[in-house]
């Protein structure tokens, strides 16, 4: 294994307890996804893997080695792992092309050169070559950053939140671009993110954290048709849920359905709409089942009474 949390235990203050027992495995060239929502540990979790903070008990392997929170290691961070986080420290009195070359060697500078170049082009940045960076906006810096991070070619890349500031036209290219690369060079990579649907296609593995407990750690695929409980289900969508009792009274397999998983039909449960809008690619429906409300989802705008299979 690339990486390995054997029993970690972390408390920011002896009230507020995190990691309790946390254990986790990381294969090398996999593209891993840390969920859930705000609070739940992600951005902790990849502080304590790249030694920015310390914690109580349990150990942190990485390429065979132990590793060490600041206590023990005064400078974070490896030599074959890096992390770009949402302060994104560029020279600011560099070029971008500077700044991505921070840590090429200079013995050959036309090699070095050719990478920045090739660095650039991953990340959609290589006509700003020039620029200093108190001239790109913030998704920019970012991306800046994660190009410095890929030039040591390291073994393990750790983002956190890495399209938060990019435009959703320019997160398409850069993602695409980005997990490709990981994949070609056979990077490890860890991101923490808010928009796990919009990865799912790239990823390996999803680490769901939930109050600091790692409840599912399955495939992308895995992970969306079966999901733990109704908290991992809607970090994909929004979702139905049925108790026990309504189970029984619809017939239904299972509690959690998201709301392209119910559909119209002729011999369907009778349901009345109660309101019916335009969301881009599909209708978003409310719908009330016996007094149960819904969320459907459909290609066309409904009315009136209609009848779902589920």
């Amino acid at each position: 294994m690339l990486l390995e949390i054997n029993h970690l235990f972390f408390s920011y203050t002896p009230e507020k307890k995190l990691f309790n027992n946390l254990n986790l495995k990381v294969a090398p060239g996999k593209i891993i996804a840390l969920a859930g929502e705000s609070g739940c540990g992600k951005s902790t979790l990849i502080n304590l893997i790249y030694g920015l903070l310390d914690w109580e008990d349990g150990e942190i392997i990485f390429n065979g080695k132990t590793l060490f929170g600041p206590k023990n290691n005064i400078v974070p961070g490896e030599n074959e792992m890096k992390l770009v986080a949402q302060n994104y420290d560029l020279m600011p009195y560099a070029t971008v092309s500077e700044n991505v070359g921070k840590f090429i060697s200079n013995i050959n500078l036309k090699e070095k050169k050719e990478k920045v170049n090739e660095l650039l082009e991953v990340v959609g940045l290589l006509e700003y070559a020039h620029i200093l960076p108190k001239y790109l906006s913030g998704g920019q810096q970012q991306r800046v950053a994660i190009a410095r991070a890929l030039s040591v070619m390291p073994k393990l890349l750790l983002l956190d939140e890495p399209f938060s500031n990019i435009d959703f036209s320019r997160k398409v290219e850069l993602r695409s671009r980005l997990f490709n690369y990981v994949k070609e060079k056979n990077i490890s990579l860890i991101i923490s993110t808010h928009e796990i649907q919009e990865i799912m296609p790239w990823l390996d593995q999803i680490i769901v954290l939930q109050e600091g407990r790692l409840i599912q750690n399955d495939g992308p695929e895995e992970t969306y048709r079966n999901p733990y409980n109704e908290y991992v289900a809607k970090l994909f969508s929004e979702v139905n849920v049925f108790s026990d009792e309504e189970l029984i009274r619809f017939n239904l397999s299972k509690k959690l359905w998201y709301p392209n998983e119910i559909r119209i039909s002729e011999n369907g449960i009778e349901a009345v709409v109660l309101e019916s809008r335009f969301a881009g690619n599909h209708y978003w429906n409310r719908v009330s089942l016996e007094n149960k409300e819904l969320i459907v989802f459909t290609s066309e705008k409904i009315s009136g009474k209609i009848n779902l299979e589920f």
